[in-house]
């Protein structure tokens, strides 16, 4: 791994920590109110799936030289994890056993790509298959899809989506010069996610806020009327 490669991994593991933090205002934000409110835990449990998928990835025995994404990956499952585990605890019935069937998913997934890599593969075909799994999966982001329907990104984090637009493009120039076009392609994906996100934002940013209420009347004597 040669200078410059190193310095993009190294800045792209630091944005990386940024946009995994990104929602923790949003999760005191449930801590205090004892409630997830219209937040959904569905992006953070395909979050984790693309962390896991992609620190797997990173490992020296499946694909060589990336070992930052692993490590970036590994530390990003953690928080993840955390946050689904408080969004679990608070989430009424109906939507905590959703998260938990996702949660279920995502493991078996994972789970599945892990077993099938160590005993059925090897080489190439391991780096092959671990790689598809991890781009098709990382894809498959549901983040959008409830701004779209509910018009309104109060409960989008803005700086994750920032972030995002901010990490991938270190992380397209570290597969670049690795010449690794899982990582390359994954991360140019997420680029134009992260960028989607923010014109999101340009678009939605005041729909799904309450019209002002009226001004009160005024009577011929002057006292205002409600």
């Amino acid at each position: 791994m040669d200078a410059l490669h190193l310095a993009f991994g190294i800045f792209g593991n630091a944005t990386a920590l940024f946009r995994f933090l990104a929602p923790l205002n949003a999760f005191k934000r449930i801590v205090e109110s004892k409630s997830t409110e219209q937040f959904s835990g569905i992006p953070y449990v395909m979050t984790l799936l693309d962390c896991l998928l992609s620190a797997w990835y990173g490992l020296p025995f499946v694909s060589e030289h990336n070992i930052l994404v692993s490590t970036m990956n590994w530390t990003g499952a953690g928080i993840e994890i955390i946050y689904l585990c408080i969004f679990i605890f608070y989430a009424g019935n109906e939507e905590k056993t959703r998260i938990v069937e996702l949660f279920t998913f995502v493991l078996s997934v994972f789970g599945f790509v892990v077993l099938g890599s160590l005993f059925a593969l090897n080489g190439h075909g391991r780096k092959l298959f671990c790689g598809l799994a991890a781009t098709i999966f990382s894809i498959i982001m549901s983040i959008m899809r409830m701004v779209t329907e509910t018009k309104s990104v109060e409960f989008m984090p803005f700086f994750f989506s920032l972030y995002v637009f901010l990490c991938a493009p270190s992380w397209v120039v570290f597969g670049l010069l690795g010449k690794d076009p899982f990582v390359a392609v994954l991360n140019g994906f997420a680029c134009v996610l992260g960028t989607i996100q923010l014109m999101l934002y340009v678009i939605y940013r005041n729909r799904g806020e309450p019209p002002p209420p009226p001004p009160p009347r005024t009577s011929s004597r002057g006292k205002p009327q409600l």
